[in-house]
């Protein structure tokens, strides 16, 4: 019995890690099925099943099933309690740059499953370690399953946001350069696509598609912006929709733009280098200082002790 509940409890635990931790790909599911047709196009139908299964087994059976539990329960929600539920996840999906492709509803479903799975998993150990921590277990279980898919989330958040402040003066910087030599906007977005990678890039070729389509460069730029939503990305953003309302020179704003930002950088690093002394303190007076205490004060009472015990009673 302990070593069928161990089985079924390792089963989920990897279906669930699979799940979180390894999402295939960084596309989103527009463009990752737009990139598959363009791969398909005009391929035998062989060839096409043999890159069907070459695919890995999460894209062949987890993300079809997971699409398939998400149109459940798309059907069966209320479309407007839907819309609102679904507006923040989108934006914090948005955020984390649609990890692994996954959309509103697939993320829903996940989040779903970790909520039913986890505390059957906590149920369990806590009856195998000791039937009294079985509840105790389950609470756990159902902690971790509401709080795992968010924090991980965040944590992608997090990494990305870190990813475009850092990476932003350097495309302002190629953008800069590809406008003075002659490149109108549109054509220096497409040089960073082309010579750069990462988030920036990543918004800018999404951007760039939908100008194609007919939006104009107004609301493509909120858009990217309202996805990114980031203090100095949106600061950009507005400097360059307000140059192009008022026909200021889109070089000089990109080059003024590229200053501060560096400024700003220059700015935090001797913030932190100065709160470092500060964040240096509990390591040195609770792990540092007994140390070197102990490595000082052990010989001198030694010495005394021995002193002390060789005087004449």
């Amino acid at each position: 019995m302990s070593n069928l509940i161990f089985m079924i409890i390792g089963t989920v635990i990897v279906f669930l890690v699979i799940l979180l931790l390894f999402p295939s790909g960084s596309k989103n599911d527009i463009s990752g099925r737009l990139a598959s047709l363009d791969d398909t196009e005009g391929t035998p139908i062989a060839s096409a099943t043999e890159s069907e299964l070459n695919k890995p087994f999460v894209d062949r059976v987890i993300r079809p099933l997971i699409a398939k539990l998400a149109g459940k329960s798309d059907d069966a929600k209320d479309p407007k309690a839907k819309k609102k539920s679904k507006s923040g996840l989108k934006k914090m999906l948005a955020q984390a740059g649609f990890p692994g492709g996954l959309t509103v509803a697939e993320f829903s479903v996940i989040q779903n499953l970790f909520k039913g799975f986890c505390p059957l998993i906590g149920l369990a150990l806590g009856f195998v370690i000791k039937p009294n921590l079985a509840l105790m277990g389950m609470v756990v279980g159902l902690i971790i399953g509401i709080m795992a898919p968010k924090m991980y989330l965040q944590k992608k958040i997090a990494q990305r946001q870190h990813d475009i402040q850092r990476g932003l003066p350097d495309v302002l910087d190629l953008l800069t350069v590809a406008v003075e030599a002659g490149l109108g906007f549109d054509a220096a977005c497409d040089k960073v696509v082309e010579k750069m990678s990462g988030p920036i890039p990543n918004e800018f070729s999404l951007t760039l598609k939908q100008m194609r389509m007919g939006e104009a460069r107004r609301d493509a730029f909120k858009s990217m912006s309202e996805r990114v939503d980031n203090p100095d990305f949106n600061a950009f953003v507005s400097a360059i929709i307000q140059a192009d309302q008022l026909g200021v020179s889109i070089g000089q704003v990109l080059r003024i733009q590229s200053e501060q930002l560096r400024e700003k950088r220059k700015q935090r690093a001797e913030e932190e280098s100065a709160k470092a002394p500060v964040k240096m303190m509990i390591p040195l007076i609770f792990f540092i200082f007994p140390n070197v205490m102990l490595v000082i004060g052990a010989p001198a009472a030694f010495q005394m002790i021995e002193g002390l015990s060789g005087m004449p009673k």
